[in-house]
């Protein structure tokens, strides 16, 4: 990869964000802009993937919806749109990629904590 792009990817990278990595719960605040006016929404759920690529880093966040389906959010790590992002809960897990937690229900998908 060129240099000058390597250069303007430092640049892009946030440097106050925790570390987290799949099997955590997360709380990502994100800026929502809706008829000219920005606040901020919490997406709160399991990080269930992390792909490394220097800026361009994103993870993928799953929830339960209250009709009980299953969302998930793709967010970039280091967006000016997200806000912040809190650590709930660290989860003890054995894989990087969660995948297999899309076919599970109810007290199927618990992860254990670290302790």
């Amino acid at each position: 990869m060129s240099t000058i792009i390597q250069e303007i990817e430092k640049e892009q990278v946030k440097a106050d964000l925790p570390e987290f990595g799949p099997g955590d719960n997360v709380r990502v605040h994100v800026r929502v802009i809706e008829s000219g006016k920005e606040r901020i929404q919490v997406f709160e759920g399991l990080v269930i993937a992390k792909r490394h690529d220097s800026a361009r880093e994103t993870f993928i966040v799953r929830k339960i919806s209250h009709a009980g389906v299953g969302v998930e959010r793709t967010f970039f790590l280091n967006s000016p749109r997200i806000a912040k992002i809190d650590v709930v809960r660290r989860g003890k897990v054995r894989r990087a990629k969660l995948f297999y937690l899309r076919d599970k229900i109810g007290k199927a998908t618990r992860i254990k904590e670290k302790k």
